[in-house]
């Protein structure tokens, strides 16, 4: 096999660990492959687009800010993407056409596959794109309720609406972030902004002590930053005794998933995660 070319396509992408995972997978699969880290400014994209496809990539991530105006060029698309309006991979095919996935659905559910939410209650923090991914994944492991907290309702209110159009079997809260109260009744508890991402809002936490401590015993804290591992709300949890799930795993069950699509073999994600956490302590330390 020639090359095997990925590449992952955003705007800015200077804290990805994607190469690591896409190295892991490579020499799990025996591939000779090779994978970019390409900025792509929204002005970039449609040329972007051009040069992956004249030049033989296999296929490509895509990141904020293209992850719902990548949708435009596809030629078809999985259920996942229809679900979310957004895709994270996308596969070139042989006739040049583009069809697209989004992995970070499944990415989100592997994570946390043998959690029973039918019936349940989620909190989702934000409103972006990837709270679209999660309130997929959410609506497919059958949760019932989902109260989603912003920081600007009226801002936020297409995204709202978009996500009960989408997801009109949930019922689905706003509620503005300064008004969060305790959290007694919620099952699992997710972040889907940027708030502790290393270099971003590092120092900020989503929730105070009081929503942490406030939680189930059994309850799930879920924060989908992976740079850094411990996020701030990461670190919550910790400190209440509170089950959690960090952002590694979901970058990892989404680059196993988008790998396969791409190669029709799933690598062993363990492996992917080892490299991905090896390639951190040499970023850190």
């Amino acid at each position: 096999m020639e090359n095997f070319k990925l590449a992952l396509i955003g705007y800015p992408l200077g804290h990805s660990l994607s190469p690591a995972l896409y190295k892991a997978a490579f020499e799990d699969l025996g591939i000779e492959g090779t994978y970019e880290i390409l900025p792509t400014e929204n002005e970039d994209l449609i040329n972007r687009i051009k040069f992956l496809r004249s030049r033989k990539y296999y296929g490509f991530n895509v990141t904020i800010p293209h992850k719902v105006p990548m949708t435009l060029f596809l030629s078809k698309f999985d259920e996942y993407v229809n679900m979310t309006g957004s895709v994270n991979c996308v596969k070139i095919e042989e006739d040049s056409s583009l069809s697209g996935y989004n992995t970070d659905v499944w990415g989100f559910m592997e994570a946390i596959k043998n959690v029973d939410l039918k019936g349940k209650k989620a909190a989702v923090l934000g409103t972006g794109g990837a709270a679209r991914a999660v309130c997929a994944g959410l609506y497919i492991k059958g949760i019932s309720k989902i109260d989603i907290y912003t920081r600007n309702i009226i801002n936020s209110k297409e995204a709202i609406q978009t996500l009960r159009n989408r997801f009109d079997k949930i019922e689905i809260n706003a509620i503005q972030t300064s008004l969060m109260g305790t959290m007694e009744d919620v099952d699992i508890l997710i972040n889907t902004t940027p708030l502790g991402m290393k270099k971003f809002d590092e120092a900020n936490c989503p929730v105070e002590d009081k929503q942490i401590e406030s939680l189930p015993q059994d309850a799930i804290v879920y924060d989908i930053v992976y740079n850094p591992l411990r996020t701030p709300l990461i670190s919550k949890a910790i400190k209440f005794n509170k089950k959690f799930v960090c952002g590694l795993d979901m970058l990892v069950y989404q680059a196993q998933k988008a790998m396969e699509i791409w190669y029709g073999k799933k690598p062993d994600a363990r492996l992917m995660k080892i490299c991905a956490l090896e390639e951190y302590i040499i970023k850190e330390y």
